[in-house]
């Protein structure tokens, strides 16, 4: 391990979904929850929803690891790999790159307009992909609701995993409900062993979803890659919009494509380089 006592890293977002990106090739750190969380907190660290760290790959040009604020590690973050997307076409001196992660190789290309695409893969709809502590045969629309069993709140999502687990709850009025309180519960609801995110999405025309999100491990977000590539499989499965569709968070839109000839889930949008900032080794007990 080098033994420099400072630590570079950049601070990048995609629509406000912001992140610590550390390029540990050579530092070759490890990282333990705690350290994450301090790294993360707004108030004491440098403040993040999510820390990416960059390594080496054999089959991909870097391998990115992602840890949530709350310090655990995750498998997949949209957002973060359009960022590390725009970092590797400099490094690299092309527009085109492979990027690893726990859930397999996706591809990012970085457009004229300085945007950046990248190929999520295949949705994952099987209960047991989820997964789901119950078996239910069409994940389009599960039983799971929110309020009086006469009158819920909330009811009958659409779940699919994305590299993560998405729920997607559909509704008229996205500020008639509190996602800072039901979020936290319904990530964590019986259902989702290995917890959830939680959207509530709202049709505006068959070619554009508003949404909000509640990021498992990480809170409410600005902007969720993974829950816009949920949301357009979830809205196309239940027959809402085109598979070629505008997606509006509060940080801003991302074009989505839910491709016809393979499935793929296309995503496009813009990324944002904050600041280059180093921190000392010690203060985070590195």
């Amino acid at each position: 391990m080098t033994q420099n006592s400072t630590i570079p890293f950049l601070k990048m977002n995609g629509l406000g979904n912001d992140f610590i990106i550390i390029d540990n090739r050579a530092l070759k750190l490890s990282f333990t929850n705690k350290q994450v969380r301090d790294l993360s907190n707004r108030d004491t660290g440098i403040g993040c929803d999510q820390l990416i760290v960059l390594e080496a790959s054999e089959p991909a040009d870097i391998f990115m690891r992602i840890y949530n604020s709350e310090g655990g590690e995750v498998d997949a973050c949209g957002n973060a790999t359009r960022c590390v997307g725009w970092l590797l076409q400099a490094e690299l001196g092309r527009l085109t790159s492979l990027i690893e992660t726990n859930v397999g190789l996706l591809r990012a290309v970085v457009q004229e307009s300085g945007d950046v695409t990248v190929d999520m893969g295949l949705p994952r709809m099987g209960w047991e992909q989820i997964p789901l502590s119950e078996e239910f045969y069409d994940t389009s629309r599960i039983e799971l609701q929110l309020g009086p069993i006469d009158n819920p709140v909330l009811h009958s999502p659409c779940v699919v995993n994305v590299g993560n687990p998405h729920c997607i709850f559909w509704v008229d009025d996205l500020d008639a409900h509190d996602l800072l309180k039901v979020g936290p519960f319904l990530e964590n609801h019986f259902l989702f062993p290995e917890q959830a995110n939680i959207t509530l999405a709202k049709v505006e025309s068959e070619n554009e979803v508003t949404i909000r999100v509640w990021e498992r491990g990480a809170g409410l977000t600005k902007a969720c890659g993974t829950a816009a590539c949920a949301t357009v499989v979830c809205a196309v499965r239940r027959g809402f919009t085109d598979r070629i569709i505008t997606i509006n968070l509060p940080g801003g839109a991302l074009a989505m494509e839910w491709r016809q000839s393979d499935d793929h889930i296309m995503m496009t949008g813009s990324i944002e380089l904050e600041y280059a900032g180093e921190f000392e080794r010690t203060d985070f007990a590195l």
